[in-house]
């Protein structure tokens, strides 16, 4: 059982009680801010002034090192005390370590000098690696271990796109960005596949869950994560039929895992049918990369983008809509709106990804505001929950 200091958990502002509150608020924020800002960039709508790198540089790594890691954050750092019944980062702690991935942010859109944002930003991962691992030594939980593994090679990737900001290495920059969203991908399927069958089961009232097949996840998990070191040392970045085998058995085992967890009763509850539709687009994008490997005629920026937007995109919105009732004490019950903003964020990712082939400019815009519209219901919704006690007294 968690033993918590209960008078000196209130006594700290709500939105400093647990890692879900800033970093969830925070990343949802930024990630609405930032697609509006790219979306801007390219309609030409904004003056003539350049962030670190150029916008694309930004872009590119600021939707995984700024959004991603933001939220990536704020699940580990709150679900670690599930795991290992010990108290979660709080307080003094949790404010710094907000404020260092802040601050990473601003110096890359302001254009600070190299030598301020290199040391800001190469800190944040191993910061929270060390609060993560910390709690998991200290019971010697071996499970979750693969968690700190892939946040090392997530600041590795890191560490190669600042090298190439430095060099001018372009190549360097979308190998460590390609690298690093491969390896967030690894981390979502590593979630994905223990909470999605228990979030289904216990919502649908089943009286089991679907069993795990260790084999597949394991072999999901190595796949994955073999196919984002490959990318971050350039092997990946070109065509090759090696690559487009490993690509089509990821699919295969994702679309296994999806065939193992489907029930026909989770299309009437939002908070699952977000879940396993953001699943779908896991499985699109290496089926997506497995074509352009063996056909180089396909674009494979369409693959990845069904991997941000509908994969990555959708389970964070659908993890952190159902997380943030839990742990604020509310009963799973969404706000109504939240359906449209599930399915907002899927006809965005239809619009970046197939709609983009016939019209460019129409789906990216298309994509933008579906994308910008369902964040921003989102904070709007869950940002009082954030800086708010919990409606049940409790603390966290």
């Amino acid at each position: 059982m968690l033993l918590v200091d209960r008078a000196a958990s209130l006594a700290v502002p709500p939105l400093w009680r647990l890692g879900f509150r800033p970093f969830f608020l925070g990343g949802a924020v930024f990630a609405l801010i930032a697609v509006a800002t790219w979306a801007a960039v390219l309609l030409g709508l904004l003056p003539a002034w350049q962030p670190l790198g150029g916008w694309l540089a930004w872009h590119r790594h600021e939707m995984l090192f700024g959004f991603a890691a933001a939220i990536v954050a704020g699940f580990l750092l709150t679900a670690v005390q599930t795991w290992t019944n010990r108290p979660g980062v709080s307080g003094r702690p949790l404010m710094l370590l907000s404020l260092l991935w802040l601050a990473g942010r601003l110096g890359w859109l302001v254009g600070a000098p190299l030598w301020v944002v290199t040391p800001l930003e190469l800190a944040f991962l191993p910061a929270l690696a060390y609060f993560i691992g910390r709690s998991l030594w200290a019971v010697r939980q071996h499970r979750n271990y693969p968690v700190i593994v892939v946040l090392g090679l997530l600041t590795l990737a890191d560490a190669l796109v600042m090298a190439g900001v430095w060099t001018g290495n372009d190549d360097w920059q979308r190998g460590g960005t390609l690298g690093a969203l491969w390896l967030v991908a690894a981390l979502m399927g590593l979630i994905g596949g223990r909470v999605i069958p228990f979030f289904t089961q216990r919502g649908l009232g089943r009286t089991a869950q679907v069993p795990a097949w260790n084999w597949l996840d394991n072999s999901l998990l190595i796949g994955t994560l073999l196919v984002a070191v490959l990318t971050a040392i350039g092997f990946g970045l070109t065509s090759r039929p090696l690559m487009g085998a490993l690509f089509a058995a990821l699919a295969v085992g994702h679309g296994i895992r999806l065939w193992r967890w489907y029930d026909q009763g989770y299309w009437r509850v939002p908070l699952l049918w977000s879940l396993h539709l953001a699943y779908l687009w896991m499985l699109l994008a290496p089926a997506g990369m497995a074509l352009w490997h063996f056909a180089p005629f396909f674009n494979p920026s369409l693959a990845v983008h069904a991997l941000t937007v509908g994969g990555v995109g959708g389970l964070i919105l659908a993890m952190v809509a159902r997380v943030s009732l839990g742990h604020t004490g509310r009963l799973l019950q969404p706000p109504r709106s939240m359906t449209w903003a599930f399915a907002l964020l899927n006809l965005g990712a239809v619009a970046r990804v197939l709609l983009v082939v016939w019209w460019p400019l129409e789906g990216l815009s298309i994509g933008a505001v579906c994308w910008v519209a369902a964040f921003l219901l989102f904070a709007w919704h869950y940002g009082p929950m954030f800086w708010r006690p919990r409606v049940d007294g409790q603390p966290g």
